[in-house]
């Protein structure tokens, strides 16, 4: 029967894998405990819980919360990532620690959900290296706003012009 404090967790960690947007399940096998409470922190910094429960109580939570498809990852040491925002940032911070540790040990991503969607650990570096959104919405914003400048520069050139005429076809007759 299980305890009370094992309900209590599998409720936590549900709770957790339903309002997540962003789901990082990591394996942290070889970190020493500074290199975990430095990457723990680096995530906590811009507000991602970074967990490790026993994966059995992971695998429940998950499945109450509709991740069906997650157990085949829930293998040996294992950690999870929950992000609500942007799903580059904890995927930039786990790749970067993974690049830096990786003398000592090589923590990977295993698998990673992105509005449910389920990606593997792969395609984290793809994520990892993408602008955030910041970036991504002053690029779309320049992109709009240089056509519109350049028509606007045409249109002031030609008006400028039909003005030039204007006044010199009136100068000319005041002449004549």
């Amino acid at each position: 029967m299980p305890t009370q404090v094992k309900i209590d967790k599998v409720a936590d960690l549900t709770k957790r894998f339903a309002e997540a947007g962003n789901v990082f399940i990591t394996d942290y096998s070889g970190l020493n405990v500074e290199q975990m409470n430095k990457l723990r922190k680096n995530l906590r910094d811009k507000g991602i819980r970074y967990v490790v429960a026993k994966n059995t109580l992971m695998n429940i939570a998950a499945k109450e919360a509709g991740y069906a498809d997650i157990a085949e990852y829930l293998d040996g040491p294992t950690a999870v990532a929950f992000s609500g925002a942007e799903p580059n940032v904890p995927a930039r911070i786990l790749f970067d620690a993974a690049k830096e540790f990786e003398k000592v040990s090589k923590p990977e991503i295993k698998a990673f959900y992105i509005d449910r969607q389920r990606y593997s650990g792969a395609d984290a570096e793809r994520i990892a290296k993408l602008p955030s959104r910041e970036v991504l919405l002053a690029q779309v914003v320049a992109a709009v706003q240089g056509p519109i400048a350049i028509f606007l520069g045409t249109l002031d050139g030609i008006i400028r012009e039909l003005i030039g005429t204007i006044d010199a076809v009136a100068e000319a007759k005041k002449e004549g």
